[in-house]
């Protein structure tokens, strides 16, 4: 003959509702947007310190855009709408076409910071985001 134990759930089913409320209000998403947003900022203080500097132009050029969450997670888009910052950054002829510049790559070098940063920049982020998930 087999025997059933009952087991008391109660803590676990508020529990369970509380961060099924909070995940469902998107407090989560909203936590950790913000700091995505801190991170697209600090990308963007980082690529201008290293952009070169003949009338400011092209460091003034510099903006983030397109901050999106999707089913790949959050993203966003640091661009310069500059004409020239493509040459500047990946090099390019002279003018009369014999000879080169070489480019600066400011935005690959910015790049590779940060996602050498990014385990030490994201974690403190997504920890905050799960304490208030489960705090």
């Amino acid at each position: 003959m087999a025997s059933f134990m009952r087991i008391d759930d109660t803590q676990f089913q508020t529990f369970v509702k509380r961060v099924g409320n909070k995940v469902e209000a998107k407090e989560i998403v909203h936590d950790v947007g913000n700091g995505m947003r801190k991170l697209a900022a600090e990308s963007t203080r980082k690529v201008k310190a290293r952009t070169p500097v003949d009338t400011g132009n092209l460091r003034g050029g510099w903006s983030t855009s397109g901050m999106n969450y999707g089913g790949a997670g959050f993203s966003f888009t640091l661009e310069n709408n500059v004409e020239y910052a493509p040459f500047v950054e990946n090099g390019h002829r002279t003018r009369g076409g014999k000879g080169w510049v070489n480019g600066q790559f400011f935005l690959k070098k910015t790049v590779v910071e940060i996602q050498g940063e990014f385990p030490e920049i994201w974690q403190p982020i997504f920890d905050k985001a799960l304490r208030g998930l489960f705090g």
